[in-house]
Formats: C-alpha cells, sequence, structure tokens
C-alpha cells in the first residue's frame, strides 16, 4: 500500500535528516525504526487501554483470565505457573487473583497433588468474559491492521520476531525482572 501524504514525513524521518546534519559522524540510520516502534507501541497501547475500559475490563484481569483459557481445560495453574507466563511477580499476580476471585472471575481450590498449595480455577463467569472480551478485542485490533495488505502483514510480523528474538538475546529476557503490567496478550 502507499502512504498516506500526512505519513510521507512523519517526524523521524526529520530527525534523522537533523542529527545526520548536525552530527555527520554519528550513525542515525535507526531513528526511523526505533522512534516509529516506540510511536506504534504508544499508539497500540492507548487504544488497548480504551478498548479494555469500554469493554468493561482492565489489563491485568484479562491477563490473569486469558492465561488461565490458555492453559487449556481444567482451566487451573498455580499461582506460579500464572506469574511464569504471564512475566509478573509473585506479588502482582496475588493481588490480580484477589481481585478476580471477589468478582467471581476464579476461584482458588487446594491442590490434589499436594493439599498444602493452592490453584487457581477459572470460573464459569471468568470464561465468559474473557471469551467475549478477547472475541471483541481480536477483531477490533484486525481492524488496526487494514492498512497492511496479507503480505505485508506476514513481512512484518516476521521482521518483528527477528528483531524481538535478537534483543531478546542481547538483554538476556531472562535477566530482567518480571513487569508489573502483564504480557499484554489476549
Amino acid at each position: 500500500m502507499t502512504p498516506y501524504p500526512e505519513e510521507a514525513d512523519d517526524g523521524p524521518d526529520r530527525i534523522q535528516a537533523a542529527w545526520r546534519r548536525e552530527l555527520p559522524g554519528v550513525p542515525a540510520g535507526s531513528i526511523g525504526v526505533i522512534t516509529r516502534i516506540w510511536r506504534v507501541g504508544q499508539l497500540l497501547a492507548d487504544d488497548r487501554r480504551r478498548t479494555l475500559e469500554r469493554l468493561g475490563i482492565d489489563n491485568p484481569t484479562l491477563d490473569l483470565l486469558s492465561t488461565l483459557r490458555r492453559s487449556g481445560p481444567p482451566y487451573r495453574l498455580t499461582p506460579g505457573q500464572i506469574a511464569a507466563r504471564s512475566f509478573v511477580t509473585a506479588g502482582a499476580v496475588s493481588q490480580r487473583i484477589a481481585r478476580a476471585e471477589a468478582a467471581g472471575l476464579v476461584r482458588r481450590e487446594r491442590s490434589a497433588a499436594d493439599g498444602r498449595s493452592a490453584v487457581v480455577v477459572l470460573t464459569d463467569e471468568g470464561r465468559a468474559l474473557n471469551e467475549r472480551v478477547v472475541a471483541a478485542l481480536l477483531e477490533h485490533e484486525e481492524t488496526l491492521l487494514d492498512g497492511l495488505d496479507d503480505a505485508q502483514r506476514a513481512a512484518l510480523a516476521e521482521l518483528l520476531k527477528t528483531l524481538l528474538g535478537d534483543l531478546t538475546r542481547r538483554f538476556g529476557a531472562e535477566d530482567r525482572p518480571p513487569r508489573e503490567g502483564g504480557d499484554q496478550l489476549p
């Protein structure tokens, strides 16, 4: 697809050209890529927040319900498994579980394996809410990619996958503490 006229000069090109002019020996090629990725991320995060607000759920609750739902039947995990799968701290998981349990979306049960540890189980109400929200969210987010044809989507997905893999290897994802916000996946 061809860019809209206002996209032809979207800021990063001007910034990149200015730095090349002002600091000719300093590489500035990353500006065109990283600035756009950063801006796209901000726009998508803002849109996700507004969309979830409209759907009556917050991202931490959606993350918890989705983590349980994606685990498959019987939709039960330990708090530690939830933390590992959603990349958040154990404290954040405990808070999420408490809020979702108070709302009737999950329940805690004793583990059948040892009777001492707890498992978190997705309730029918939690499953129904999650399915409704995820369906609406994914339908909406599909429209956000309307400006790209199938080949462009596939190429972008592969490029981002490569970049994400490279950065994860370089930064050592396992060495970084979990984020409080979660993985942003439905």
